[in-house]
């Protein structure tokens, strides 16, 4: 049940959007049943940790923020970004660069994001070798913004490692 639990996490933390229980079902290929009460169990896990994430299941499920810790994301993120913008920058900056269609499987919304991200030049957008595709990866913006030195993907790595740490403590 816990290997069930961290996919459909996994599932909850890249998209933008409230999913469906068919809709995780179908992501983590599981039973609507089995799903249903990994995310119960969850939902539970989050709620019992009082921590600053939680999964929200009102209009689907999604994994968010919780709103007495919104003045503190506001501080980190204060380009006017929407979560789902910001997920979107967060799947850049994990695969970047990836291929514009690679990232719209993965956020159907994705065109819209990347526009927004351009313009904000914290993304950049090249064309392959062929000329049809498009990359995308962030840009030295991106690293000064969020103060970060180095590997941008090494220090990712570091991080979900610490994470990983810390939630196996």
């Amino acid at each position: 049940m816990q290997q069930l639990k961290s996919r459909i996490e996994a599932v909850l933390f890249v998209t933008a959007k409230a999913l469906s229980l068919d809709e995780i079902s179908e992501y983590v290929e599981r039973t609507p049943e089995e799903c249903e009460e990994a995310l119960l169990e969850l939902i539970m896990d989050y709620s019992s940790r009082d921590g600053a994430l939680e999964v929200d299941d009102e209009d689907g499920y999604i994994l968010q923020v919780r709103e007495d810790y919104s003045d503190i994301v506001e501080k980190i993120c204060p380009i006017d970004m929407s979560p789902a913008v910001l997920r979107t920058l967060l799947i850049i900056a994990l695969k970047g660069p990836i291929r514009q269609t690679e990232l719209v499987k993965l956020r159907s919304n994705a065109y819209e994001h990347v526009s927004e991200l351009v313009e904000m030049g914290l993304v950049s957008k090249n064309k392959d070798k062929n000329g049809r595709s498009i990359n995308l990866k962030t840009t030295h913006k991106f690293n000064e913004y969020f103060k970060l030195k180095g590997d941008t993907k090494l220090l990712v790595r570091q991080l979900e490692q610490e994470l990983e740490e810390r939630k196996n403590a």
